[in-house]
C-alpha cells in the first residue's frame, strides 16, 4: 500500500529543517515501503503524526505495532536510548531499532486515549506526576545530552539577547537567569523525559492493558527531575483559566508535582525558570515575543514563590 504522507506533516518538517526536510519528506514513502517489508509488517489502519514524525499502525507476527519514521535531529536522536533504559518501565516498549534512519518499532498504544482527554485536570495533572517520579527515578545512561551543557548555551545566549529586549522582558529573562545560576552547577544525572505533557502520556492498547497509562515521544536528557515541571504547568491552559484565578491554579499545579516527586521548592523553581529561560530564547530566535501569556503567568507567579 503506498504511504502518503500529511501535507501537514510535510509543511512542518520543511517550515523547520528547510532543504533536508523536503528531502526527507520526499524519502518518506520509500523508507516506509523498506521497513514494512525488512520487519515484515503489515500496515493496519491510518497513519498519525507529530511535527516531525510519521507513525504507522503495524501488524507483525506476535502482534499490534506501530511504525516510528522521524527527522531526526539533536533532541531527539537519544529517543530509543531512553526508552531502553525505561525498558517499557512507564513507557512505551521499544521493540527494534535502525541506527541508520532512526526508524523505530514501538509498542501499540490507544491513540486515541491521552491525558488530554481525563475530564479532571487534577487527576490527570497527579497521573502524569506519578508517571514522572518513575521515569525519572531512572539514572541518565551514556548517550544522552546533559542538563549542565544546554544550562551553559542557555546563559550564554540569554546574556547575547538581553540588551535586545523591552524592558519588561529584560527583567523576566534577567530573573530566571539569575535562578539558573544558582543551580547549573549541580544539574542532575536523571535520565529526563523533557516533553512530559497531557497528550504526551497515552493509555494501553485496548488488547494488552500492562499499565494503565505510558510516556512516548521523550527527547532523553540527564539533569536534574526539576527540569521537568513546565509542559504539565502551562498544557491544558483553559482549565487554569477556567478556575478564574491562574496564579493560584498554576500554584496548586506547582505544588502538587513538586509533592508527588518529592521536590525542593527552591530547586524547582530555579529549574522551572530555566525551563522558562530556554523558551525566551527560543522566542526571540524566531521572531515571537518573550513568553506566551501562560509563561507570564507562570513566571510572574513563581517570582512570588520563596
Amino acid at each position: 500500500m503506498p504511504i502518503t504522507v500529511p501535507a501537514e506533516l510535510a509543511a512542518s518538517i520543511v517550515r523547520h529543517h528547510g532543504r533536508s526536510g523536503r528531502e526527507f519528506v520526499a524519502a518518506l514513502p520509500g523508507l516506509a515501503a523498506e521497513f514494512l517489508r525488512r520487519w515484515e509488517l503489515e500496515p493496519d489502519g491510518n497513519p498519525w503524526h507529530g511535527v516531525g514524525s510519521l507513525v504507522l499502525p503495524v501488524n507483525r507476527a506476535d502482534g499490534a505495532a506501530v511504525l516510528k519514521l522521524r527527522f531526526v535531529e539533536p533532541d531527539t536522536e537519544a529517543e530509543p536510548v531512553g526508552l531502553r533504559a525505561w525498558n517499557g518501565a512507564g513507557a512505551v516498549e521499544l521493540l527494534d531499532h535502525d541506527p541508520a534512519t532512526g526508524t523505530m518499532l514501538l509498542e501499540r498504544l490507544d491513540g486515541d486515549r491521552t491525558l488530554g482527554g481525563v475530564p479532571d485536570d487534577v487527576a490527570a495533572l497527579h497521573i502524569l506526576s506519578e508517571l514522572l517520579s518513575r521515569l525519572v527515578a531512572v539514572p541518565a545512561p551514556a548517550g544522552v545530552r546533559r542538563l549542565s551543557d544546554l544550562a551553559g548555551v542557555m546563559l550564554h545566549r540569554a546574556a547575547e539577547i538581553e540588551p535586545q529586549l523591552p524592558a519588561e522582558q529584560q527583567r523576566w529573562l534577567a530573573w530566571c537567569a539569575a535562578q539558573v545560576r544558582e543551580v547549573v552547577h549541580e544539574p542532575g544525572d536523571r535520565l529526563l523525559h523533557w516533553d512530559l505533557h497531557y497528550d504526551n502520556v497515552l493509555a494501553a492498547h485496548p488488547a494488552d492493558r500492562r499499565e494503565p497509562w505510558l510516556a512516548i515521544d521523550p527527547q532523553p536528557l540527564a539533569g536534574d527531575p526539576c527540569f521537568e515541571l513546565l509542559p504539565a504547568l502551562h498544557n491544558r491552559w483553559d482549565d487554569v483559566v477556567a478556575t478564574g484565578d491562574p496564579a493560584r491554579a498554576v500554584r496548586r499545579r506547582f505544588d502538587l508535582m513538586t509533592e508527588v516527586l518529592e521536590l525542593d521548592r527552591a530547586r524547582a523553581r530555579a529549574w522551572t525558570c530555566g525551563r522558562l529561560l530556554q523558551e525566551m530564547v527560543w522566542h526571540f530566535d524566531d521572531g515571537e515575543p518573550a513568553l506566551s501569556p501562560a509563561e507570564q503567568v507562570i513566571v510572574t507567579t513563581l517570582t512570588r514563590e520563596r
